[in-house]
């Protein structure tokens, strides 16, 4: 079974990359803001979703960056095989959710929601000297942050 993923890289004026600080049934990622694709959705329609239901924040997409071109094992779902598809995309309007300075800085609301849905998230931007394939945690999100910073030296 194939488990689609599509994500966005948004890189600000100052060039920091926008990354998603998650804790899902007790485990930590950083990775970079999006999620699965539903039946009927197209990949550009599903990551405006993801960015309107994430960060409540209306995005453009600026073109495609990356399509999983290894076999990726589900870290959820052993059955299941990740695909992945990265685009560059730009805020249509400012970012109003709370960005955090360091990571899984969790507020009590946030960690409130923990308890109910055994997930919540918060945000951050890294700063483009410090982003690394260390910065995240998904093996398909390391090979995105070589080639994203190959492409925007």
């Amino acid at each position: 079974m194939h488990n689609i993923r599509v994500y966005g890289i948004l890189i600000n004026e100052q060039k920091q990359v926008l990354v998603s600080d998650e804790y899902i049934r007790g485990n930590y990622y950083t990775k970079f803001c999006g999620g699965g694709l539903e039946i009927g959705e197209g990949t550009i329609d599903c990551l405006k979703r993801e960015f309107i239901e994430e960060m409540n924040l209306k995005v453009d997409i600026i073109e495609h960056l990356y399509t999983t071109d290894f076999y990726q094992q589900s870290a959820f779902n052993p059955a299941h095989q990740i695909i992945s598809i990265y685009y560059l995309v730009r805020p249509l309007e400012d970012i109003t959710v709370p960005l955090r300075e360091e990571p899984f800085q969790f507020d009590e609301a946030q960690l409130k929601v923990y308890e109910t849905v055994k997930e919540t998230e918060t945000f951050r931007f890294v700063n483009w000297t410090e982003l690394s394939e260390a910065s995240v945690t998904l093996p398909i999100d390391k090979v995105v942050v070589g080639l994203i910073k190959d492409k925007f030296r």
